[in-house]
């Protein structure tokens, strides 16, 4: 075994102790981090290790991360040591594919974003441990580099064995929920790529509709949103080269793709055999990332009123109820209106209910909303302005947006999800309801989990 990767161990066993023996602000920012973690995971003896690792790498304490500390604090390290603990910033959590069994590690690849990585145990007993493993075997780790070529295990991790594709879709959709600040995390051009997908869906959004907040019965907005899908996937085939007034027949031969091809993606996608664009992306490399499908869930395509909102960053978000929360914040007494305590829980235990929503009703109703919760809470001494960011926080609500299902993906995740919904659609009887996956096949309206 490499020295250097010896010492890694080393100094990755001596920066847990550091961090697990701390007192003062380092030990409350620990305690204020796996506070927020644990709210998302298992709970399991695996996640709260998870939990110490992540800190390790991610932890803020005032503007310094516990690495800068831990380097702080030993003036001794030689600096050699400090590089490849500076290095460990890098550290991310992925969902690795094993491609290759090598004599003292693992080659990988990151299923989220494409990128391969050969990965060594920085000790004996954890590789002897892996001794059984298989190529085509996934487990969910987090890795830190130790030099220019390999990288290593940072903490434990979790084998997943080998999955098909649904179940590595339903996998992967499960890492976007529990990790989304680290769904790209060693791929920022990706990153960015998804983040400018969301500025430019509220764009087009804004000159579709004349405004970022909207209301119209269900079918209307179905309707509405399904023309914003024509025009956005019109604009990305002209972004690609493709000339949508083309025959099918014409597209298909000049991008060398068979035109039954064509017709099985769009047919798949629910769009016209003209628009499927990702297609053409995948195989002239025209592009990264493929624009997820935008479909206005069943249940809210028949309600009676839908607000949407647009934000550059919060996304795309579907409200049939804001038109009853306004009603309550409007009214001269809304704790009169029939249901409105329940109702006012049910807006700050909603995931759906985000703080972007919150905080366009306190723009709008400061007054109401500030007496509403303050009744609601039985808390007279709650002030809107310096206390609402703490009252979401405290109902599970990230104040800063995090990447919304509006955004972009890439295409060799976009690609394993339709094959994986092909797959479940085979063996599914026809006219069953629902996924157990959690993806939708064809026919089914069910709103699809992780990437569509």
């Amino acid at each position: 075994m490499d020295a250097i990767l010896e010492r890694s161990h080393q100094l990755q066993q001596a920066l847990t102790d550091f961090v697990l023996e701390a007192e003062g602000e380092l030990a409350q920012a620990l305690e204020t981090y796996a506070a927020i973690k644990s709210r998302r995971g298992s709970g399991d003896n695996n996640q709260q290790n998870l939990i110490i690792d992540s800190f390790i790498t991610e932890g803020r304490v005032g503007d310094a991360s516990p690495l800068d500390l831990f380097i702080q604090n030993h003036p001794d390290l030689s600096e050699s040591d400090r590089t490849l603990i500076n290095s460990w910033h890098r550290t991310f959590i992925g969902l690795l594919a094993i491609t290759k069994i090598l004599p003292d590690g693992f080659e990988f690849m990151n299923w989220l974003t494409d990128k391969h990585y050969i990965v060594k145990p920085s000790d004996a007993q954890t590789l002897q441990d892996m001794s059984r493993l298989k190529e085509g075997e996934i487990l969910l780790a987090r890795i830190s580099p130790v030099t220019d070529t390999y990288w290593t295990f940072s903490g434990s991790y979790t084998q997943m064995g080998k999955l098909g594709k649904p179940k590595l879709a339903v996998a992967i959709g499960n890492f976007k929920d529990n990790y989304k600040n680290s769904l790209y995390s060693d791929a920022p051009d990706l990153l960015e790529a998804a983040w400018q997908s969301v500025a430019q869906y509220h764009q087009q959004f804004i000159e579709f509709f004349g405004n970022d907040e909207i209301t119209l019965p269900g079918y209307q907005l179905n309707k509405k949103i399904t023309e914003l899908q024509e025009i956005l996937t019109q604009k990305s085939l002209e972004a690609a080269g493709i000339d949508p007034s083309k025959s099918i027949a014409e597209v298909a031969k000049e991008a060398g793709i068979e035109e039954e091809e064509i017709k099985a993606a769009a047919a798949e996608l629910g769009a016209d055999s003209k628009v499927v664009a990702q297609i053409f992306d995948k195989k002239s490399g025209t592009s990264k990332m493929v624009m997820p499908k935008i479909e206005l869930p069943a249940d809210l395509k028949k309600a009676e009123q839908v607000t949407t909102f647009s934000h550059p960053r919060w996304g795309q978000m579907f409200l049939p109820t804001y038109s009853k929360i306004k009603a309550i914040l409007e009214a001269e007494d809304g704790q009169s209106i029939e249901g409105s305590e329940k109702f006012i829980r049910h807006y700050l235990e909603d995931k759906k209910i985000n703080a972007f929503i919150w905080h366009r009703l306190a723009q709008h109703y400061p007054t109401q909303l500030e007496k509403v919760l303050q009744n609601v809470l039985q808390r007279p001494e709650f002030r809107l302005e310096s206390d609402l960011d703490r009252l979401l926080s405290e109902f599970n609500k990230p104040i800063e947006p995090e990447l919304p299902e509006i955004a972009s993906v890439p295409i060799h995740l976009h690609n394993l999800f339709q094959e994986a919904v092909a797959e479940v659609s085979k063996l599914k009887p026809k006219g069953s309801a629902g996924s157990p996956l959690g993806i939708r096949g064809k026919g089914q309206k069910k709103s699809a989990k992780g990437f569509q």
